[in-house]
């Protein structure tokens, strides 16, 4: 069971501990932002190299656009630096409320959660991004648009679809978490697969920069399948889990 101590932390503790673990995930963020920084000018060239194959020329409406969004894209290359830190913190932060028999899972939450969110990154900057940006450009020019993109707004869409895939890559974690704990079952996963699904698609409409179908539909299918793949796992290591507690003695 939890410690009688941290069962006693008031609702102004608990606040207190949030921002301790708020200040030190943005230390680790910013100090990820300032050596990002030095590479801006590439981040800004990798994430523009779909426009090359469609010949549009990104633009700075502004004498401050350029710095300002180099500013921004350093600063989610800052998170994914730092994101194992962060995920400790978050750790830090929930584990009063764990048993004992839960709170050896820190290692694994933390590298595989790390990895997920670097890989959702990185399947929404190589697959997903390419794929949309050229297909909506190619769109636009079938109707005789001539597209000229702001780097400020270009990198918007950019980076709000590389964080919400480093999110959306977590569901697989937090399901088998969830199971773990005994919060969930697979059974009931399984069960309400249907709402799931239904809740996937609103979240990917919320998380989608733009409000097009094939954006919609590039988010919400990796959502049913990591939601999916969530399952099999809580299936595999969950039960695991349940197991092993049940052979840890009451305190």
């Amino acid at each position: 069971m939890a410690d009688a101590a941290d069962q006693k932390m008031s609702f102004l503790e608990h606040l207190g501990e949030l921002r301790t673990r708020i200040v030190w995930s943005l230390i680790p963020t910013l100090i990820g932002m300032i050596v990002a920084f030095r590479f801006s000018d590439r981040i800004i060239t990798f994430v523009a190299r779909p426009l090359s194959r469609v010949n549009v020329e990104l633009i700075a409406l502004t004498p401050t656009e350029t710095f300002w969004t180099s500013m921004k894209m350093a600063l989610i290359a800052g998170v994914f630096l730092a994101t194992p830190v962060i995920l400790w913190q978050v750790w830090a932060f929930v584990v009063p409320g764990l048993h004992t028999h839960e709170r050896r899972f820190a290692g694994p939450f933390i590298i595989i959660g790390s990895l997920l969110f670097v890989l959702g990154g990185a399947f929404a900057l190589f697959v997903v991004m390419p794929f949309s940006v050229i297909w909506l450009t190619n769109f636009g020019q079938s109707q005789g648009v001539r597209a000229m993109y702001s780097v400020a707004l270009y990198a918007d869409f950019v980076m709000k679809f590389t964080l919400a895939f480093g999110v959306i890559f977590e569901v697989p974690l937090a399901l088998t978490m969830l199971s773990r704990m005994g919060v969930v079952t697979p059974q009931f996963l399984a069960k309400n697969r249907k709402y799931a699904i239904l809740l996937n698609v609103i979240l990917a409409a919320f998380l989608t920069p733009t409000g097009d179908v094939l954006n919609l539909s590039l988010m919400a299918g990796p959502l049913i399948v990591l939601y999916e793949v969530g399952i099999l796992a809580a299936r595999i290591f969950g039960g695991r889990a349940r197991a092993a507690a049940e052979t840890v003695p009451a305190s």
